[in-house]
């Protein structure tokens, strides 16, 4: 049975009571930092000598260390960097600092499950996991909401490792909203296989496939852009707010009878043994083995097949069409060579 957290369940005074270091100060850890510390939570931000980000941590009035010397100061010690990273930076700068009673903390348990960081005896391991962009978790934070968190504790040395888990998520806004108990192996596999299966893998190869089918029939590239993807987000926007029922309640009739006759025809059982194979790598630890060999070795099967995604026909199409229109976004963010990468 699903078991669920809100602020009447989580004492804020427990992570008001510790030094936190955040590792990182990318959209999850400016969100986390800025959110601690309006709670009334002692923090510093943990980054490289020489990192980029210094100047806007500094600038949001923050102090910053570096990593071996933040992870000595600290009680508690979340890691936020992306996930190829985090195994040399707890080896060169934070093992060594973590004395009895501290705790490690995440907010995607990768190299806890695959077994990439071990942490000691005597140190608490939890993960405190918002689930939205860094950027949602502030902004609806400040507006007095909160993001649906998700809370694990892989190691229980100190027995309070749960009081603190939902202490941190109380004072980052999660128990405004709910937070759910789970494990550090549900976390992983279930975010793994949604964002591989649906949410970037699926969602990605679907639009591509219905682009390259309309454009190979003969309708204009345009329309094609228009129907296969520009629209996705108002028919996602109203999944989210009521599940798919809502979504098929407010399209057309002709659009919800096609959904239940043309779906399967498109998404078949075959689609499903697919999925259950990727999980399967996912579970096995083939995935985070080969994802891990290609970033060791410069991430070169990696940058080839972002390279090779660029080059589809549907970016073009679509920077053209955004570029004319007032709904356009900033595709300097995204595209190949810019400061975002």
């Amino acid at each position: 049975m699903t078991e669920m957290f809100y602020d009447d369940d989580a004492d804020l005074s427990i992570i008001q009571g510790r030094k936190v270091a955040i590792v990182g100060y990318g959209s999850q850890g400016h969100a986390h930092a800025l959110n601690l510390r309006d709670s009334g939570v002692e923090v510093a931000i943990a980054l490289k000598d020489g990192s980029k980000s210094t100047a806007k941590a500094e600038e949001a009035g923050f102090t910053v260390k570096n990593v071996a010397d933040a992870a000595e100061w600290a009680d508690v010690i979340m890691i936020l960097a992306p996930d190829q990273h985090q195994r040399s930076i707890y080896n060169d700068s934070i093992k060594d600092k973590l004395t009895p009673g501290k705790a490690l903390a995440f907010a995607h348990g990768f190299n806890i499950r695959f077994g990439y960081i071990k942490a000691p005896e005597g140190v608490d391991v939890i993960l405190v996991a918002p689930k939205a962009p860094g950027h949602t978790v502030r902004r609806e934070f400040e507006a007095g909401r909160g993001i649906p968190d998700i809370i694990a504790v892989e190691q229980d040395s100190t027995g309070s490792a749960w009081d603190l888990a939902k202490s941190y998520a109380k004072a980052i806004g999660g128990t405004r909203a709910g937070v759910i108990k789970t494990t550090f192996t549900e976390e992983t596999e279930t975010d793994l296989f949604g964002e591989q299966a649906v949410l970037c893998g699926g969602v990605s190869q679907l639009v591509q496939y219905g682009f390259e089918t309309l454009t190979e029939a003969g309708y204009q590239p345009q329309i094609a852009y228009f129907e296969v993807l520009h629209e996705l987000k108002l028919i996602v926007d109203l999944m989210w707010e009521g599940g798919i029922a809502k979504q098929r309640w407010s399209v057309s009739d002709t659009a919800e009878y096609g959904d239940y006759v043309s779906g399967p025809r498109v998404i078949t059982p075959e689609v499903k043994e697919n999925m259950a194979a990727v999980l399967a790598d996912i579970q096995s630890g083939a995935f985070a083995k080969r994802f891990i060999e290609d970033q060791d070795n410069g991430g070169v099967e990696f940058k080839e097949l972002r390279a090779k995604a660029e080059q589809h026909p549907i970016e073009a199409v679509g920077r053209e069409l955004r570029s004319l229109f007032a709904w356009q976004q900033q595709d300097v963010d995204y595209v190949e060579g810019s400061a975002a990468r």
